[in-house]
């Protein structure tokens, strides 16, 4: 009896969540969705054939193909530092990676902007001192854009993989060493299949980053580098076409297909990673 009625309380508890979801979530999908879906007061799908064609498209597979890029980089720098800073015998290193790891993550928008554009910009302290204008280098490109995105997404994965890396047993290690196995073969058959989750984990949260980015890109390249983002921006502000306000929802909902794709092939990734572990 005192079971039905602590179980009928924990449902109710529930409640409040979930309201919460329906009113964050639920109610700007709807409208996302409605607004996707019309065209000038009427039903269409005018804004979604038009948010998958010409310019919009471009914009959606170069933000597909920079999030990709700094994901993957991102993801080998950062495991490779992490590795470094768990292994190192010096706390004061690790404490201080962990730390400045914490502020870079999370330094972003105009201020990153601005610093890379004072540091490596056509007029840059680095760039004047070391005549790199003269070797063809530019900051506000595609490549200088991923430059200024993989400033905050290492230290992203190097927080995300450290417990992970933290959790290998000092003990499969030996088990592995005393039935002759190198540390490549450790590596190949315990390791990377144990951090599987996480690394899989850390990539797609990179690349989410960099796929939302937006103040960084608008204050450094503008339209320079087609994004979706900015193209969303644009068409909020009638920056393209007066009237065509729905066609950034068209486009965000692209952004969220693109997400659930990726999530798509993450999550039956986790689950075999995770079966090895039971």
């Amino acid at each position: 009896m005192g079971d039905s009625r602590t179980g009928s309380k924990s449902r109710w508890a529930v409640v409040p969540l979930l309201v919460f979801a329906v009113i964050v979530f639920g109610v700007p999908m709807l409208v996302l969705l409605g607004g996707t879906f019309t065209r000038e007061g009427t039903p269409s799908a005018a804004n979604l054939t038009e948010s998958l064609q010409g310019a919009y498209l471009t914009s959606l597979i170069g933000s597909v193909k920079i999030s990709a890029l700094v994901a993957v980089l991102g993801g080998v720098l950062g495991t490779f530092l992490a590795q470094a800073v768990v292994t190192s015998r010096f706390r004061a290193l690790r404490e201080g990676v962990l730390t400045a790891s914490g502020v870079l993550a999370n330094f972003g928008g105009v201020p990153l902007a601005f610093a890379w554009i004072a540091t490596l910009g056509n007029s840059g302290v680095v760039t004047t001192t070391l005549g790199l204008g003269d070797h063809g280098w530019s900051l506000y490109n595609f490549w200088g854009l991923t430059l200024v995105y993989l400033y905050f997404s290492v230290p992203l994965m190097v927080l995300t993989v450290v417990p992970a890396l933290d959790g290998l047993r000092p003990q499969w290690r030996e088990a592995a060493q005393n039935n002759g196995a190198s540390t490549w073969q450790f590596w190949r058959y315990v390791g990377v299949p144990v951090l599987t989750p996480a690394l899989l984990g850390g990539v797609i949260l990179l690349f989410g980053g960099a796929f939302a980015a937006y103040a960084t890109a608008q204050a450094m390249v503008g339209s320079s580098v087609p994004l979706v983002t900015l193209k969303i921006a644009d068409a909020l502000t009638g920056n393209v076409l007066i009237g065509h306000e729905n066609v950034a929802l068209a486009l965000s909902l692209d952004m969220i297909v693109v997400a659930g794709l990726v999530m798509a092939v993450y999550l039956p990734l986790r689950r075999r990673s995770a079966r090895w572990l039971r």
